[in-house]
């Protein structure tokens, strides 16, 4: 199972929110890059990174930093946040995403969030089902809809999908812990779906039960702190020898001590 750190971005700067509300922003590095190689420099090989004006803007905002990380560190990077045009699309590829995540396009042009499925292919395009009371929240999570998270997980992958990001936005950002019973459900009835974890993780131990569950990978925010002196090396956990990559925050620590 993959261990995802994430980089969220406003005004070019990485900041922490709570259950996605804009209100409660806090800066806690004005400088991306240095944190991105802080987490390539304890081993870590994935980063999600979003675009939060991006998100609220409906269109690519912060491109810029996305081109700086890609540029001078190795990570593999997913990007998301106010993609809605295939010109967006362009330019985060442009700029050095590895994948990109599309989330409200999904929902409200169905047709274009395929099209790019078709020509980009699933290892390139993943999507976004972040949720609130089990409804697709969209537009940075200001707005609800009314798909329900499993059949729409399902529907798009009877179009090819692969990957999926799943916030529970209720967990976010509050260290209480993932939606373990959301994730269970979704991986019981969308077998198949390469599944990424996102929202809550608060502890070392909650990754085994992730891998153990079946996830693919799990995204970490605010908790990268609390993972401080683990390792930088992969460990064996839960049953099975399930191997997931720990979070060392010997280096990352000291940066983002500040985010919770």
């Amino acid at each position: 199972m993959r261990i995802i750190p994430a980089i969220d971005i406003i005004e070019g700067k990485c900041v922490r929110l709570s259950k996605g509300d804009y209100a409660t922003k806090k800066i806690y590095n004005e400088n991306p890059l240095e944190v991105a190689k802080a987490f390539e420099g304890v081993g870590i090989r994935h980063l999600h990174l979003v675009d939060l004006d991006g998100a609220k803007s409906q269109h690519i905002v912060n491109y810029k930093v996305l081109e700086q990380i890609a540029s001078k560190t190795n990570l593999e990077i997913d990007f998301g946040g106010g993609l809605k045009s295939d010109q967006d699309l362009k330019i985060a590829f442009g700029s050095g995403a590895r994948q990109i995540t599309g989330g409200s396009i999904a929902v409200k042009k169905p047709e274009v969030f395929k099209g790019w499925l078709k020509a980009y292919g699933s290892d390139k395009i993943i999507l976004g089902a972040d949720t609130l009371d089990e409804k697709i929240a969209i537009s940075g999570w200001l707005e609800s809809s009314e798909e329900e998270v499993i059949p729409f997980i399902n529907t798009y992958q009877q179009e090819g999908i692969k990957y999926v990001i799943c916030t529970d936005i209720s967990k976010d950002g509050m260290l209480q812990g993932p939606s373990f019973q959301l994730y269970s459900r979704i991986l019981e009835q969308v077998p198949g779906i390469s599944l990424i974890a996102s929202g809550g993780i608060s502890h070392f131990d909650e990754l085994g039960q992730l891998a153990n569950m079946g996830c693919e990978g799990t995204i970490i925010g605010k908790a990268v702190p609390k993972f401080h002196g683990v390792c930088d090396k992969e460990f064996n956990i839960g049953s099975g020898g399930i191997k997931v990559y720990a979070l060392s925050c010997h280096i990352a620590g000291s940066i983002l001590q500040d985010s919770i």
